[in-house]
């Protein structure tokens, strides 16, 4: 144990602060996900991994296993709407959809097998592993998640960690064991007062208080983020005005899996990525959410800092039980949450 210096402290704090602004993109991200499809979504950190672990074969010149991934899954949906069609005897949009499928996996196999040995300019880079991540979510929503939407809440959650278990082992055989950083999105250090910061942790910090921005305006602003809401609030009132819950599911995963890779490569550079490490940092964000009750989405993001601020004073006084003292955090919000909480049948929601 260490002794705590005073002077030290702007330090954690600008650290905690950080990495807590990632946390809280995912704690978003995890509200967003329960209030409109109830998947307490485990495998979010797996899109944080594939962000960080895909820019970084791009960095390589190489063609990521994220490609093979992306097809995969592309093929699976596409033959399942196109049973769904035929059940419905629309054997022509049952083509249609394995024509649509085949030729958008065509243009992402060729493209990212052009791109990736030019090795093209970062800002390319990184939206090409955007367009490679982010299609996952709703792909696996309609794959996983989608014939499950009537199924139980418990139900949804095996499925969940199941699915986690699945793309752990997906990223250890497409990416392998080794850790992977990828570069700074900018380079040198900006001094405030007393404390030097990096210019990638200011980066950091900024994204992530646009992107929560952009989320709010999203939800006032917008149609789909005000059909997203209303889904949230009332799913069966939301169906019978006409907002389609596999529409607002396949929307909610979207946005998931976007904040997911953009989380993975600003806090990439940070952190030695591994195939695994996609668990405690979605954990981590899991924590915030629950202090926000899987509902609020400002005692969330509230949530996640602080789960940020503590991890980074607990590594620096106990490294050795940081991890223990950021979980024990969930016992007492739990039990808090327990006795406030009115308790209320599914059926009855």
């Amino acid at each position: 144990m260490q002794i705590f210096d005073p002077s030290i402290f702007p330090i954690l704090a600008a650290d905690g602060l950080t990495n807590g602004a990632v946390y809280a993109l995912l704690s978003l991200s995890l509200v967003l996900v329960f209030a409109v499809t109830r998947v307490i979504f485990v495998p979010l950190g797996e899109f944080v991994v594939f962000g960080t672990l895909t820019l970084a074969a791009l960095q390589l010149g190489r063609v990521p296993g994220t490609l093979t991934l992306l097809l995969i899954l592309l093929g699976l949906a596409a033959l399942m709407d196109a049973a769904g069609h035929l059940r419905r005897r629309q054997a022509g949009r049952a083509a249609l959809t394995l024509g649509g499928a085949l030729a958008l996996g065509a243009c992402a196999w060729a493209l990212t097998h052009w791109l990736a040995p030019l090795k093209p300019p970062l800002p390319v880079q990184v939206l090409l592993t955007l367009a490679l991540v982010a299609p996952l979510g709703p792909l696996l929503y309609r794959t996983v998640f989608q014939p499950l939407q009537n199924a139980t809440v418990l139900v949804l959650l095996i499925a969940s960690v199941a699915l986690h278990l699945v793309l752990t082992g997906v990223a250890l055989v497409f990416f392998g064991p080794e850790g992977s950083r990828t570069p700074p999105f900018a380079e040198g250090n900006v001094t405030l007062g007393q404390v030097t910061l990096s210019t990638q942790s200011l980066l950091v910090m900024l994204v992530s208080a646009l992107l929560m921005l952009a989320l709010y305006l999203f939800f006032e602003r917008t149609m789909p983020g005000k059909a997203l809401r209303a889904t949230a609030v009332n799913r069966l009132g939301a169906r019978l005005v006409g907002i389609s819950p596999s529409a607002a599911g396949t929307l909610t995963f979207t946005l998931a899996a976007l904040i997911g890779a953009l989380g993975g490569m600003l806090i990439g550079p940070s952190v030695a990525m591994t195939y695994d490490s996609g668990f405690l940092i979605g954990l981590k964000g899991f924590v915030g959410a629950i202090i926000g009750g899987l509902v609020s989405y400002p005692l969330a993001a509230a949530g996640a800092l602080l789960v940020g601020l503590i991890e980074s004073f607990a590594s620096f006084s106990l490294s050795g039980w940081k991890e223990v003292i950021v979980f024990t955090l969930i016992l007492p919000v739990l039990l808090w949450r327990s006795l406030a909480t009115r308790h209320t049948p599914e059926d009855e929601e």
